[in-house]
């Protein structure tokens, strides 16, 4: 059986395996409880017993807004709804916190994900990769 958690707890080596798993990186020793507990509003974890299988993070801009940021889910539990279960209970906590706006920016393969499975609808943005290789503008 798979638990899903608002602000569920985890360890930091728990989500830095899966961010490398779902990024296709080494795992980095990240802090994502610090970060997530002082700048986000909130973040979903899904267990399937003790074992994080997935994991959202919303951040905000502490009113309206908030912002889904990575959606990760294990390789052997992609395609069974755990993303957009993840989504799903993001979404309704964000409406919960009163923001009328949740965004969300992706890779073109992940739009039928975020389109058609969680409801997203496709809008205008604007994007400054802000990269040492990306171009500077004077």
């Amino acid at each position: 059986m798979i638990s899903y958690e608002w602000r569920g707890h985890f360890e930091n080596p728990e989500v830095n395996a899966l961010h490398a798993e779902g990024f296709d990186h080494a795992p980095l020793a990240d802090d994502w409880w610090g970060q997530v507990t002082r700048h986000s509003l909130g973040w979903v974890t899904a267990r399937r017993d003790d074992t994080l299988i997935g994991f959202v993070n919303v951040a905000w801009d502490g009113a309206i807004h908030a912002f889904v940021l990575d959606t990760l889910v294990t390789t052997a539990e992609r395609s069974r709804g755990v993303g957009r279960h993840l989504v799903a209970t993001a979404v309704d906590a964000a409406r919960a916190a009163g923001c009328e706006w949740l965004h969300v920016d992706f890779d073109d393969h992940l739009e039928p994900f975020y389109f058609d499975n969680c409801g997203f609808q496709p809008t205008n943005a604007g994007l400054i990769a802000l990269g040492t290789s990306a171009p500077r503008h004077v």
